[in-house]
C-alpha cells in the first residue's frame, strides 16, 4: 500500500474515532460504558450499516489493532507494583490460582460438552471443540484493570479488600497472556491433528521462555525515551513506537524461523509487552512518568482499538449469538462466584469478603477482545463467529461489572465518596475559642477546607446571630463546662481570647485534655514565653504583617501557596496510618508527580527528608500540590 493511500485512510478514520468519542459519550450520559459506546458506533459505522469503514480499510488499518494492543498491555504491566501488593500477597495468590484453575477448568468442561448448542461449533471435530473450549475459558479469566482503576478512583477506595482486587486484576492479566499463548499453541496442534507429546511442550515451554527474555529486553529499551531530555509528546511518541515494534519483531521471528531453523518460532508480543511494563515499574526510577504518559496516551488508544472492533462486527450475527453469549456470561459468573468464595477461605479473609469476591472481576475489556482478535486472525474459518461471542459478553460484562464493583466497594465500606455536603470529608477538627470578626472568618475558610469546627462562647445571644455555625454556650472555662466539648478527640485548639483567659485556657487543655494542637493569638508580648513553654503555636499580629511582606519579597510562591491565592494549589498535613505503606521509602510511592514533600515529622522532631527516607507509622507529612493529588494522596495513606 502506497503512503498516500495509508495518509487518506488515517485521516478518514480518525474523523469516524473523534466522532465515535463524541457519540460514545452520549452513551455515557445514559448510564452506558464508554467502552460499550465505543463498540456500538464502530457497528455503526462499519459495513453492518453505515459502511463508513469499509472491509478493505479494517485490513489496511490492522496495525492500528496491534499498536493498541502494545499499549493495552504495558498499562497492564505498570500496574503490576510489588511494593504496593506486598501486604496482600497471600489474599492474592490464592484468589489468582483460585479463579484461575476454577474458571479455566469448569468453563472449559462445560462449553465442550454444550458444544452442539453453539451454532459455529455443531459441525467441528472433538479437537477442535476442545482447542475452542479452552480458548473461550482462558479469555473467560481475563479482567480489565482500566475500568478496575476507574471505579476505585470514582470511588475514591481504599482498604485491604480494594488491594486484593487490584493486585488480583493485574496478575490475572500477566498469567492469562501465560496461559492463553500455551492453550493457543495447543489448540493450533489439535486442530491440525498433530501429536501433544513432550518435544511440543518443551517447544511451547522454551517460546514462552524467550517471550519473557525479550519482555525484560524490551523493558529496557523502554527506558530510553525517559533518558532523553525531551517533551512528553515525543516520549510518547517512542513509546508508541517501541510498542509497535514488538510486533514487527515477533512477526519477523516467526516468518524467518522456519527458514533458519525448521521450525516456526512463536512468540506472544502481548507477554513481552506486559513483562516490559513491569520491568519499567519496577525496576527503574521512571515508573511515575511512564504512567503519567499511558494514562495521557490510553483514551485515544482505547478509542481507535474499540472502534475498529466494532466496525468489524456483523450486526446480524451479534444478535443472532447474544443467546449464546448471555448463558456464557451467565456461566462465567458463576465460576467467578466459586473461586471467590474458595479463595476467601483459602486466604483466611474475612468471610464479609466471600458473598461479594467475585464482583469486581465481571468486567472486561482490552486484554480479553485482544485475545478474541488474536483467536480470530489466526482460525479464520471460525474465529470470527467466536470473536462475536467473546464481544457481546464483554459488552453485557460492561454494563453490569462496575455496578457490582461498587456495590462490593460499599458493602464492606471502603468506598470514600464524598456527601453533597461534602460532610463525608470531614475528619479534622477544630474548636474555637472567642467569637469576633477574625475568628468568624478563619471558622469559615476551615469549613471551607472540610474542617468540623465548633465555636464556643459565654454569650448566648450569638448562637442565633450566626446560626450558620455550631457555636456552644459555656458558663464557664473550668474544667466541668468544658467537658462538653470533647477536648480530648479534637485536633486543634485555637484561642483567640485576651491574654490571661488564653494562659488559663492553654494550661488547663494541656494539662487535662491533651489536644493535639493548641494555637494561640497573642496579643502582648509578655506572655509568649509562657505560651511557648505550653508548646503552643504562637500568632503575633504585631509582627505577623511584617512577617508576611518579608516572605512575599522573599519567596512569594510560597506566600501565595499559604494564603490560598493559588487556587490550584494547596498543602496538606498527612499522618501516616496506612501498614502498606509504612516502611516504603519515599522514591518508592507512586505519588503524582506534581506533589511536593515540604517536611517530615517523627515523634515531634522534624528530620531531613530524602528519597531514601522510609516512612513510618504515626509520620505526619507536609506536602504540595493539586487538591485532586492531595485528596488522592489522604485515602491512599489512611488505614
Amino acid at each position: 500500500m502506497d503512503y498516500y493511500k495509508l495518509v487518506k485512510l488515517l485521516i478518514g478514520f480518525l474523523i469516524v474515532a473523534i466522532a465515535s468519542y463524541q457519540i460514545a459519550k452520549v452513551f455515557q450520559k445514559i448510564k452506558f460504558p464508554l467502552v460499550t459506546g465505543l463498540i456500538i458506533t464502530g457497528i455503526i459505522s462499519g459495513t453492518s450499516l453505515l459502511n463508513f469503514i469499509k472491509l478493505e480499510t479494517l485490513q489496511d488499518l490492522h496495525f492500528l489493532n496491534d499498536l493498541a494492543l502494545s499499549i493495552i498491555a504495558f498499562s497492564a504491566g505498570s500496574e503490576l507494583y510489588l511494593d504496593d501488593l506486598r501486604s496482600r500477597i497471600k489474599s492474592i495468590k490464592w484468589m489468582v490460582l483460585c479463579q484461575l484453575f476454577i474458571t479455566f477448568i469448569i468453563s472449559s468442561v462445560v462449553i465442550y460438552f454444550v458444544a452442539d448448542q453453539i451454532p459455529f461449533m455443531i459441525a467441528l471435530n472433538s479437537p477442535t471443540k476442545v482447542g475452542i473450549s479452552i480458548l473461550f475459558a482462558t479469555i473467560f479469566v481475563a479482567r480489565s484493570p482500566s475500568s478496575v482503576i476507574a471505579v476505585i478512583n470514582e470511588m475514591r477506595a481504599n482498604g485491604p479488600f480494594t488491594k486484593t482486587v487490584m493486585g488480583v486484576t493485574v496478575v490475572k492479566d500477566v498469567l492469562v497472556i501465560v496461559v492463553f499463548a500455551i492453550c493457543l499453541s495447543l489448540a493450533k496442534t489439535l486442530i491440525k491433528g498433530d501429536e501433544v507429546n513432550i518435544l511440543f511442550l518443551l517447544i511451547l515451554f522454551l517460546e514462552l521462555l524467550i517471550s519473557i527474555s525479550f519482555g525484560y529486553f524490551f523493558g529496557k529499551i523502554l527506558q530510553i525515551p525517559f533518558i532523553l531530555k525531551t517533551n512528553p509528546r515525543i516520549k510518547s511518541a517512542l513509546i508508541l513506537a517501541i510498542g509497535y515494534s514488538i510486533y514487527l519483531f515477533t512477526n519477523f521471528i516467526k516468518s524467518n524461523s522456519l527458514i533458519w531453523f525448521n521450525h516456526q518460532v512463536v512468540l506472544e508480543p502481548l507477554l513481552i509487552a506486559i513483562i516490559a511494563g513491569f520491568v519499567l515499574t519496577n525496576y527503574s526510577k521512571h515508573r511515575i512518568e511512564f504512567s503519567e504518559l499511558l494514562h495521557k496516551i490510553g483514551p485515544s488508544i482505547y478509542i481507535i482499538f474499540f472502534t475498529l472492533t466494532g466496525a468489524s462486527l456483523d450486526i446480524n450475527m451479534l444478535f443472532n449469538v447474544f443467546g449464546i453469549a448471555l448463558s456464557l456470561f451467565i456461566l462465567r459468573l458463576l465460576t467467578l462466584m466459586i473461586a471467590g468464595g474458595l479463595g476467601v477461605y483459602a486466604a483466611k479473609d474475612n468471610k464479609k469478603y466471600a458473598l461479594i469476591a467475585w464482583m469486581p472481576y465481571v468486567t472486561q475489556a482490552g486484554v480479553a477482545l485482544g485475545l478474541a482478535t488474536i483467536v480470530s486472525q489466526e482460525f479464520p474459518d471460525w474465529g470470527y463467529q467466536f470473536e462475536t461471542i467473546i464481544i457481546a459478553i464483554i459488552i453485557i460484562g460492561q454494563l453490569f461489572g462496575d455496578l457490582l464493583f461498587k456495590f462490593a466497594l460499599n458493602y464492606i465500606n471502603e468506598s470514600h465518596l464524598k456527601a453533597k455536603n461534602s460532610e463525608a470529608d470531614i475528619t479534622r477538627t477544630a474548636i474555637i475559642f472567642g467569637i469576633e470578626n477574625q475568628s468568624i472568618a478563619l471558622a469559615h475558610q476551615l469549613i471551607k477546607n472540610y474542617w468540623k469546627v465548633k465555636m464556643v462562647t459565654s454569650i448566648a445571644d450569638l448562637v442565633t446571630k450566626y446560626d450558620d455555625l455550631d457555636i456552644i454556650v459555656v458558663n464557664s472555662l473550668s474544667r466541668p463546662d468544658l467537658s462538653i466539648l470533647n477536648l480530648a478527640q479534637t485536633e486543634t485548639a485555637i484561642l483567640m481570647l485576651d491574654d490571661k483567659r488564653n494562659f488559663e485556657l492553654a494550661t488547663l487543655i494541656f494539662e487535662q485534655f491533651g489536644t493535639k494542637e493548641i494555637v494561640v493569638r497573642l496579643n502582648n508580648r509578655e506572655y509568649f514565653d509562657k505560651f511557648n513553654e505550653l508548646g503552643a503555636k504562637i500568632i503575633d499580629p504585631s509582627t505577623a504583617i511584617v512577617s508576611l511582606l518579608d516572605h512575599f519579597v522573599r519567596s512569594p510562591n510560597a506566600t501565595n501557596l499559604l494564603l490560598g491565592i493559588d487556587k490550584g494549589q494547596d498543602s496538606i498535613d498527612i499522618e501516616i496510618r496506612n501498614k502498606d505503606v509504612a516502611g516504603l521509602r519515599l522514591r518508592d510511592l507512586r505519588m503524582p508527580s506534581d506533589i511536593i514533600v515540604l517536611s517530615l515529622k517523627r515523634h515531634d522532631q522534624f528530620i531531613i527528608s530524602h528519597g531514601y527516607t522510609q516512612l513510618r507509622l504515626g509520620d505526619v507529612v507536609t506536602m504540595v500540590g493539586s487538591h485532586n493529588s492531595l485528596e488522592a494522596l489522604k485515602i491512599k495513606f489512611d488505614n
